[in-house]
C-alpha cells in the first residue's frame, strides 16, 4: 500500500511565497510597460518639470469648461521654438466651429498678467473661427456681447469697435484698426484661433512661442524688473463651446465672436511663461574671437557663448557658414575665425601648421514634419471626418531619392496645371507612391494634395547635404532610381537628373529642373518654375520654422493689386491643412517639436534620433583619413545606430597668436565638460544633440592641451615632449599614418591632430604619441557616456527595480521552496513508496 504525505505550509512561508510571487508579477508588468509618450525619445525639447495643467470654468452663456483641463509642457528656460500643449475633458468638435481652443502669446506685468491689448493675435490666415480683433457691443451686428460697451473700444475708420494690440514699450504706438498689420500678419503670427477638440474631447499641438528676437513688440526675454528679473510673458487659452455669447445655439453659418470678445476673453486660461534672457551677460566692450561653421553646432554654440564669455578677456562670435568655408578659415589663417566647426576634417596640408580637431558635439539630421492627415471613421450618413496629426512616418532612401530629384509632378506644377508629360505615370505625390504607402498604410486613400509637396532644403553647400547624398546612394534601389531604372511600380526619375547630376560627394540639394509655365498676370505673364514651388529655405533652423508654420513659402499665383506682375507666396494654411517636411538639423527639429522620420539604417531597421541610436552611430562610425576624427558613414550604421548622425569637430590651427590659442582651448574645454550637461538653461547642451561619449570627451581636453602648446619647437614632439623627432618637416604629423621627411600623407593622433608643419626636419610618425586609453568611442560601450537623458534615467531605473524586484521575489521564494525540496527529498527517501502532494 502506498503511503501519501502530504507538506504543509507555516503562515510565514505561505506569506512569504505570495510576496515572492508578487514581487516576480510585479516585474513582468514593469518590464512590458511602455513609458510615457517620448520619454525615451532624446528629443523631448521641454523639461516637464515646469510643465503647468490648469482647468477651465464655467461660461455665463451656458458653456461649461470645467472639465477642462489643459497642460503647458514647459513653461520655463523658452526661447523662440516649439511648446507642446494637450488638452482633455472637452466635448467632441462633431459640427463646425463648436469646441476648441484658441491659443495665443502675450506680454503683461508679473503680478496682474495680459490684458487683452497685449496678445499677438487676429491676423491668423484663412476663415477661421474667432479669427479677429473686431468686436460688438450688444445690438451692434452680429451676436453682441452684453459685456462690450460702446465706449470701451476704440472705432477704427470703418466704424468697427476693435481691441488694439499695444507692443511692450519703445516698439511703437498701439494698432489704429482691426486689420492693422504693423507688428504681425498672417504669414508669421503664432496665434492659433481654432484648434478643434478631437473625437475624445482633448487634443495635442505645438505651439511657436516667440523671444523677442522673432517678436521685438512683445519682448519676452528682454524686458526686466527693477530687480533685474526677467519679466514673463503669457500663453492664454480661450476655450470655445456651442453657444453664442448671448446664450443661444451656435449654429455653423453664424459668425463666432472673437476671442478677445469680453466674455469670451473672460474665460481665458492663462500660463505664466518665463524667457530665458536675450541679452547675454557678456560684456560688449569685450573684443571677439570669431568661430565658424556648421549649423549643426549652432544651437549648442549659441547656448554656450554667455558662459565662456564670464571669464577671459574675449567673447565668441559664431557665424554659421558652410563647413568648407570655415576650413578654408583655419587653413588660411584667417584672424577672423580661428576655430572651425565642421563634420569632416580639416584635410592636411603640406607647407602648413598642424590643426587640432575636438569633437565638441554628437547630432544629426532629420526629416522633420508636420503633416495632417484625414482620418475617417463610420459610414454612410454616419460618415465623420477628423483632421489628425500624423505622429509616425517612414522614409526609404528610393523615396527620399524622389523627392529630392523632383520626380513627383506636384512638386514642379501646381495641380491645376496638370502632369507634365516627361513625368506621366509618376504619382502626382508621395501619398499616392504605393511604395510609400507600403510603408505608411495609414495613408492609404488621402487625396494627392494632402501631403507636403516637396522636402524642405537649404541651398547651400555643406557636410550636411553630402551626408545625405551618401545616405541615399549606399542604397541600391535607390541608386539605379536615380540613374534611370524604374522602380518595381514604374516609377521614373525626373529626366533632369539622368545624365550624372547626383554623387555621393555632392555638397548641395540641386533643383535641375527649370522648366517653366506661364502664369497670367494682370496685363501680362510671369515666369514659375519648380523652385517657386518648392523654394528653397534660408538654413535648416528657417526651415524647421517654415515646417512647424505649415508654409514654406511656395508661390503659385499671380498677386493683385501690385503694379508689376509677380507670384505671390500661398497664405498660411490653418492649422488642420499643414503638411510640410524638409531635411532638418535634429535641435532645430525638436526645438519646433517637429515629427521625425524614421529611417532605415544599414540593417533596414527603421530607426529614429534618439540619444540611444545617436551615440549607437558614433560607436559604429569609422575612422576618416584624419586620425582621431570619426566619419559619417551611412552604410556602416548598424544595430540600432541612426544613419544620419554627426560629429562636429572644433578645428584651429597651432600656428595662432598664443592668447587666441589658450581661448579656443577653452572653448573645446567648456563643450567636453560643462557644455555637455543637457537642458534648456544657457551654457547647456540643447536637446537634440546626445552627450559625448567620455572618450571623446577625453580627446577633446587633449585637443585643447595640444592647441595651448601650439607649434612644436625643434627637438619638440607635438605633443609637447621633448624628443630626438622633429616636426619641422614637411611630411603630415601624427600617430597614424603620415611619411617621412619632405613626404606627403594624411595622419594626427588621439586628439585629432591634422597638417604639416614647416622647416627641416624629420617628421612625427617615427613613434605614437602620448594618448589616455579608450579614445575610440567605438571601443567604449554607449552607456558610458558620461550624460543620460531622463528617459535613460527612467529606463536605467526601470531596470534597476526590474532586478531589485526579481532578486526580492527569489530570495523570497528561495526559502520555502528549498525547505520544500528538502522536505521532498527526505520524505522520498524515508517513506518507502512515498509520495508528495
Amino acid at each position: 500500500m502506498r503511503r501519501t504525505t502530504t507538506v504543509r505550509m507555516s503562515p510565514g512561508r505561505r506569506r512569504r511565497v505570495t510576496a515572492g510571487v508578487g514581487c516576480l508579477l510585479s516585474a513582468v508588468v514593469l518590464a512590458v510597460l511602455p513609458l510615457p509618450r517620448g520619454v525615451d525619445q532624446a528629443r523631448a525639447a521641454t523639461t516637464e518639470s515646469s510643465a503647468v495643467t490648469r482647468t477651465g470654468t464655467k461660461a455665463a452663456n451656458g458653456d461649461d469648461f470645467s472639465q477642462l483641463k489643459v497642460t503647458v509642457h514647459q513653461t520655463e528656460d523658452l526661447t523662440g521654438q516649439g511648446v507642446r500643449v494637450t488638452w482633455t475633458g472637452g466635448d467632441p468638435s462633431d459640427r463646425a466651429e463648436t469646441n476648441y481652443l484658441s491659443v495665443m502669446q502675450c506680454w503683461g506685468d508679473e503680478a496682474s498678467g495680459p490684458d487683452r491689448t497685449q496678445c499677438e493675435y487676429g491676423s491668423a490666415s484663412g476663415s477661421q473661427a474667432s479669427n479677429k480683433r473686431s468686436v460688438y457691443p450688444a445690438g451692434v451686428g452680429y451676436v453682441g456681447d452684453s459685456l462690450e460697451t460702446e465706449s470701451g473700444t476704440p472705432v477704427d475708420k470703418n466704424g468697427t469697435h476693435y481691441v488694439p494690440f499695444r507692443p511692450v514699450e519703445g516698439q511703437g504706438d498701439p494698432t489704429t484698426s482691426s486689420t492693422d498689420t504693423t507688428y504681425f500678419s498672417e504669414n508669421d503670427t503664432n496665434a492659433v484661433p481654432y484648434l478643434p477638440n478631437d473625437g475624445n474631447g482633448g487634443g495635442d499641438t505645438a505651439f511657436e512661442v516667440k523671444s523677442s528676437v522673432e517678436q521685438p513688440a512683445l519682448g519676452c526675454g528682454a524686458r526686466e524688473t527693477s530687480a533685474g528679473e526677467v519679466q514673463p510673458c503669457w500663453l492664454v487659452v480661450v476655450p470655445h463651446g456651442t453657444h453664442n455669447l448671448d446664450g443661444t445655439t451656435h449654429v455653423a453659418s453664424t459668425d463666432t465672436a472673437s476671442s478677445l470678445s469680453q466674455s469670451n476673453w473672460d474665460q481665458r486660461i492663462v500660463f505664466r511663461l518665463g524667457f530665458r534672457p536675450v541679452a547675454g551677460n557678456c560684456d560688449p566692450d569685450k573684443p571677439e574671437r570669431g568661430i565658424m561653421g556648421s549649423e549643426l553646432a549652432t544651437d549648442a554654440i549659441t547656448s554656450w557663448q554667455s558662459a565662456l564669455c564670464r571669464t577671459g578677456t574675449y567673447r565668441f562670435n559664431f557665424t554659421q557658414s558652410g563647413e568648407g568655408q570655415a576650413r578654408d578659415a583655419v587653413t588660411s589663417g584667417d584672424s577672423e575665425a580661428g576655430l572651425a566647426l565642421t563634420v569632416d576634417p580639416v584635410e592636411p596640408v603640406d607647407g602648413q601648421a598642424q590643426v587640432v580637431h575636438a569633437p565638441i558635439a554628437v547630432s544629426g539630421l532629420t526629416i522633420g514634419f508636420v503633416w495632417m492627415y484625414t482620418h475617417t471613421t463610420g459610414d454612410g450618413s454616419d460618415l465623420h471626418l477628423e483632421q489628425l496629426p500624423l505622429t509616425e512616418l517612414k522614409l526609404n532612401q528610393r523615396l527620399l531619392a524622389k523627392v529630392l530629384t523632383q520626380s513627383y509632378p506636384f512638386s514642379v506644377t501646381q495641380p491645376s496645371d496638370g502632369v507634365p508629360d516627361y513625368l506621366s505615370g509618376n504619382p502626382e505625390s508621395i501619398v499616392k507612391d504605393p511604395e510609400f504607402l507600403r510603408l505608411n498604410p495609414g495613408l492609404d486613400g488621402q487625396a494627392a494634395v494632402k501631403a507636403p509637396l516637396g522636402l524642405a532644403v537649404t541651398s547651400d553647400n555643406t557636410d550636411s547635404a553630402r551626408l545625405v547624398w551618401k545616405y541615399i546612394l549606399a542604397n541600391s534601389d535607390a541608386r539605379e532610381f536615380i540613374e534611370g531604372k524604374k522602380d518595381p511600380w514604374g516609377m521614373k526619375v525626373n529626366p533632369a537628373y539622368e545624365d550624372g547630376v547626383i554623387s555621393d560627394s555632392l555638397d548641395f540639394f540641386p533643383k535641375t529642373d527649370l522648366t517653366p509655365t506661364q502664369v497670367g498676370c494682370l496685363s501680362g505673364n510671369v515666369t514659375r518654375t519648380a523652385q517657386d514651388v518648392v523654394p528653397y529655405v534660408n538654413d535648416m533652423h528657417d526651415g524647421a520654422l517654415k515646417v512647424r508654420r505649415g508654409s514654406i513659402g511656395t508661390a503659385y499665383t499671380c498677386a493683385s493689386g501690385d503694379p508689376l506682375p509677380r507670384l505671390s507666396a500661398e497664405p498660411r494654411p490653418i492649422p488642420t491643412d499643414q503638411r510640410q517636411y524638409g531635411i532638418v538639423d535634429n535641435a532645430s527639429a525638436v526645438r519646433y517639436q517637429l515629427g521625425a522620420a524614421a529611417l532605415p539604417n544599414a540593417d533596414g531597421d527603421y530607426v529614429t534620433p534618439t540619444n540611444a541610436s545617436l551615440l549607437k552611430a558614433v560607436a559604429e562610425m569609422p575612422d576618416s583619413d584624419v586620425a582621431g576624427v570619426k566619419a559619417s558613414d551611412p552604410a556602416k550604421m548598424k544595430d540600432g545606430a541612426y544613419p544620419l548622425t554627426a560629429v562636429v569637430y572644433a578645428a584651429s590651427s597651432l600656428d595662432q597668436a598664443e592668447d587666441a590659442r589658450q581661448d579656443y582651448a577653452k572653448v573645446m574645454r567648456y563643450a567636453a565638460g560643462a557644455g555637455q550637461t543637457q537642458g534648456t538653461e544657457n551654457g547647456e547642451l540643447p536637446y537634440g544633440y546626445a552627450p559625448l561619449p567620455q572618450a571623446m570627451r577625453t580627446q577633446a581636453e587633449q585637443a585643447a592641451d595640444r592647441l595651448e602648446k601650439g607649434v612644436p619647437d625643434a627637438g619638440e614632439s607635438s605633443d609637447g615632449t621633448s624628443g630626438g623627432d622633429d616636426l619641422s618637416g614637411t611630411g603630415s604629423g601624427g600617430a597614424a599614418g603620415g611619411s617621412a621627411a619632405g613626404g606627403t600623407g594624411t595622419g594626427g593622433d588621439s586628439a585629432g591632430t591634422s597638417g604639416a608643419a614647416t622647416g627641416g626636419g624629420a617628421s612625427d610618425t617615427a613613434r605614437p604619441s602620448a594618448a589616455p586609453s579608450e579614445t575610440d568611442p567605438a571601443q567604449q560601450n554607449v552607456a558610458q557616456s558620461g550624460g543620460s537623458t531622463p528617459a535613460e534615467v527612467l529606463g536605467l531605473i526601470r531596470w534597476v527595480l526590474l532586478g531589485v524586484l526579481v532578486a526580492g521575489g527569489a530570495a523570497a521564494l528561495a526559502g520555502p521552496v528549498m525547505l520544500r525540496l528538502s522536505v521532498r527529498r527526505a520524505a522520498s527517501t524515508n517513506i518507502p513508496g512515498g509520495e508528495l502532494e
